[in-house]
């Protein structure tokens, strides 16, 4: 199909859906499916996005800006993932549980404001990773209609640069807890640290990086185009002293540069950690 014919697909589905709330975190992936849904629907779609420590505020800030600018009803329901021993413990599934949480939520949410679907922003390239969350999503009843209209990563951003949507390029923002390695704890207080350390970075220009967590360690992971650039405005200890400042002893530059999914290769590959 082109993506004209899978823009019409997705429209066509909402329009069978008729009430929608969308799983919304202000990615291009909801951001689109947020963005048709109210397009063929209008009042009768709702925008739910969960708020906890283990999303970074700058996160729920422009998910927020952008539903409004959007003209979408968004509701921001507290979520307690962080507070359940099975998310915190950080197994590799620890997805599942998060979205257990949000899905059972939505559920409540869609029954008392009588909305006959909940939808989420998964597309085609989403199926062949490590997911856990899409058990979750089987579970509750959640559907995906990117994957049903056969969207792929590259077609999500060509349709929202289309449709005009300002996170059309957006780098992938997963959530805090994904820069600690499975099987180490997840606390409030870790996931503050990458938050505090990855918005400085971002308030020197980086915008698409990780701070990993290793215990008292922080490993940087900048794109590898941005590298000489960091080095060449000697860059390295004023982060370094600002990190110092958040709680951490160590502070490394991963030389590879940055890459997505690192954590998930480690699993195939055996390994635990990112």
């Amino acid at each position: 199909m082109t993506l004209q014919q899978k823009h019409e697909k997705l429209k066509s589905l909402f329009r069978e859906m008729g009430r929608v709330a969308v799983a919304y975190s202000g990615g291009v992936d909801s951001a689109l499916v947020l963005a048709v849904a109210h397009s063929v629907l209008n009042g009768r779609t709702l925008a739910v996005t969960g708020n906890s420590a283990s999303l970074a505020r700058r996160e729920l800030e422009a998910a927020t800006e952008l539903a409004n600018t959007l003209g979408v009803e968004h509701q921001i329901i507290d979520t307690a993932e962080v507070a359940s021993p099975d998310y915190a413990a950080n197994p590799v599934n620890r997805c599942y549980y998060c979205k257990t949480e949000l899905y059972s939520r939505l559920r409540e949410i869609a029954h008392r404001q009588n909305l006959s679907h909940i939808v989420n922003g998964t597309n085609m390239d989403d199926l062949g990773d490590h997911r856990p969350g899409l058990v979750s999503a089987r579970e509750a009843g959640v559907r995906s209609p990117l994957c049903e209209a056969g969207f792929t990563k590259q077609d999500v951003r060509d349709l929202a640069r289309q449709l005009g949507l300002p996170v059309w390029d957006k780098p992938a923002m997963p959530c805090l807890s994904s820069r600690i390695p499975y099987e180490q704890p997840v606390t409030p207080e870790k996931l503050a640290m990458i938050e505090h350390a990855e918005d400085f970075l971002i308030a020197l220009g980086f915008r698409q990086m990780r701070v990993r967590h290793f215990g008292d360690s922080a490993r940087i992971e900048l794109l590898k185009e941005d590298l000489p650039r960091f080095y060449r405005e000697n860059l390295f200890e004023p982060v370094r002293q600002r990190f110092l400042e958040i709680g951490f002893s160590v502070v490394t530059v991963d030389p590879e540069g940055f890459r997505s999914g690192r954590l998930n290769e480690a699993l195939s590959s055996g390994g635990g950690g990112k």
